[in-house]
């Protein structure tokens, strides 16, 4: 299966959205590389960068439902690295 490698920047305005985000990632999580989250109290935002190894329609899936949550954005930035396993 060809996997792609892939960032996603994600930021959280809803603190409600939190527990559904957390569900989505643990979905994805023997895709995810790493994770880095900063809350940024001063803004009353969180950020969080996901790395990620996965098929392409994986990621894309994933950053749908995150966009879809009330108060989150996502943007994907995705490398020219892919992986036939």
């Amino acid at each position: 299966m060809e996997t792609r490698v892939a960032v996603m920047s994600i930021i959280v305005e809803n603190y409600a959205s939190v527990e559904k985000l957390n569900a989505l990632l643990h979905d994805c999580a023997d895709y995810i590389i790493g994770r880095m989250g900063i809350p940024y109290r001063a803004k009353s935002i969180n950020i969080i960068s996901i790395a990620i190894d996965a098929p392409a329609d994986v990621i894309s899936a994933l950053s749908g439902k995150i966009g879809n949550l009330p108060g989150v954005s996502v943007k994907t930035a995705f490398s020219g690295v892919s992986n036939d396993d």
